[in-house]
């Protein structure tokens, strides 16, 4: 029996829908494979057909940059660890594997991530594909910490590449950190580990004119700084998280499920539901919102600390801007919605990364901040965004590819340096567009 036959291949019935709702996608057929070899086939095979191909993770991504008419490929058999190479700290892990599981598995070994987003549903292919990220003074987003990539292309090749191997393998490895999904999929990834370590969080109330008028101190200070504005009111959270030499002290059993179950998911939910069906009372439960949270401190192992559950369902955009300029667009968008009829319920987050190296990442060649905005789930968002994204590229900002923004090519090449080299070997890897969509038809060209 071929591995093309052993692959779970199914003629799609359903519609796929994203974890947020707006987006959804019908495909021909969909398929499941089990190994590099079978998914190889896969393509090769929906290749010869004439069919798009898409790989779709747990769907967290607010754009259609997952979805397909044609082929689409679920990971959910290509998980696992491959290896842990403790003397050169690097962990190969199979694509589908999702964050949750790779950090469990990391921490049983007594090693860690350098650093992670603040959710860890995303498969790791989805995460690095779109440019997940945290906040980090020193330390960057996950695609940054990876050492090599397996990378099955258009013709069915499994291509392995890093930053030692040819010259067309170190091209790869420079986009394909963050590929989009338009240079083929994902199969594994070689991640860079280190010994697990502990991580001293403080949680924070602070005024929003006191957080941006020494934000530049918070962030040098700090190894990971951020935090979330409540719209319509000064005041916003902060959360300073740097490395600790112990002991452990995570939150109490009722202590954090008060603060990250109830208050953080369950209240907000309501509170959002509310604001949902009378927006006038929003402004008044922002208020209320924004000193519910109390200050507090805790310690303990990296994942636990970066990581929150998100159970309250959102759309969200987010821009990454040089990060000089975060403070004045932080600024003009709490102008913007104070003067507006807006009624804004869910907080504004600020993050910030280092400069990298990687063709089209959001931090690519320069030091960031992050500024997001999100509306609940069900609730008009086109005007808030539309407004906050004309501050963002007023700026020179950079759309986070996984999430609502209207930006096309002619944009792109203008905001990335080498945007003209992504595409270029977009070209070589792809010529017939097999991984193609419309949002990559959008976000990269023809």
């Amino acid at each position: 029996m071929s591995s093309a036959s052993r692959t779970r291949i199914s003629r799609s019935s359903s519609t796929w829908r994203n974890w947020a709702g707006n987006v959804s996608a019908r495909p021909v057929r969909e398929a499941r494979p089990a190994s590099v070899r079978e998914l190889a086939d896969t393509v090769r095979g929906a290749a010869e057909e004439g069919l798009r191909v898409k790989t779709v993770g747990t769907g967290h991504s607010f754009t259609s940059i997952a979805a397909t008419d044609g082929v689409l490929i679920r990971p959910d058999l290509l998980t696992g660890i491959r290896r842990v190479d403790r003397r050169g700290l690097t962990v190969t892990v199979e694509s589908g594997t999702s964050l949750k599981r790779l950090n469990a598995a990391l921490a049983r070994e007594g090693l860690s991530l350098t650093n992670m987003g603040d959710i860890m549903e995303q498969t790791v292919a989805g995460a690095i594909s779109t440019g997940t990220h945290g906040t980090g003074r020193d330390s960057a987003s996950i695609a940054a910490q990876i050492r090599e990539l397996e990378l099955v292309t258009a013709d069915g090749r499994i291509l392995t590449c890093s930053e030692k191997g040819t010259d067309e393998e170190r091209a790869v490895f420079a986009a394909a950190r963050i590929g989009l999904g338009a240079l083929g999929v994902v199969s594994a990834i070689t991640f860079a580990v280190e010994p697990i370590f502990l991580l001293a969080a403080r949680e924070e109330p602070m005024t929003f004119d006191r957080v941006t008028a020494e934000f530049d101190a918070l962030h040098a200070e700090n190894e990971h700084f951020e935090f979330y504005w409540f719209p319509h009111t000064g005041n916003c959270n902060t959360k300073r998280n740097n490395r600790s030499a112990g002991p452990a002290a995570p939150p109490g059993r009722v202590s954090g499920w008060i603060e990250d179950e109830l208050l953080s998911n369950g209240l907000f939910q309501v509170v959002n539901s509310v604001g949902r069906a009378v927006p006038a009372a929003v402004p008044a439960i922002a208020k209320l919102s924004s000193r519910a949270l109390s200050a507090r401190t805790y310690t303990d192992i990296p994942y636990k600390v970066f990581t929150s559950p998100r159970r309250v369902r959102f759309v969200e955009m987010e821009y990454a801007l040089p990060r000089e300029a975060a403070v004045g667009a932080l600024r003009e968008l709490k102008a913007m919605v104070d003067r507006s009829p807006l009624r804004v319920s869910f907080p504004v987050e600020v993050r910030t990364a280092p400069a990298d190296d990687i063709t089209l990442s959001t931090a690519s060649g320069r030091e960031t901040a992050y500024i997001a905005v999100h509306m609940y789930k069900g609730t008009p968002y086109r005007s808030y965004f539309t407004a906050a994204e004309r501050i963002m590229t007023a700026h020179g900002g950079r759309p986070h590819w996984g999430k609502l923004h209207t930006r096309d090519a002619g944009y792109f090449a203008e905001v990335y340096p080498r945007f003209g080299e992504f595409t270029a070997l977009r070209d070589r890897l792809d010529p017939d567009r097999v991984f193609d969509n419309d949002y990559l038809r959008r976000v990269l060209g023809a």
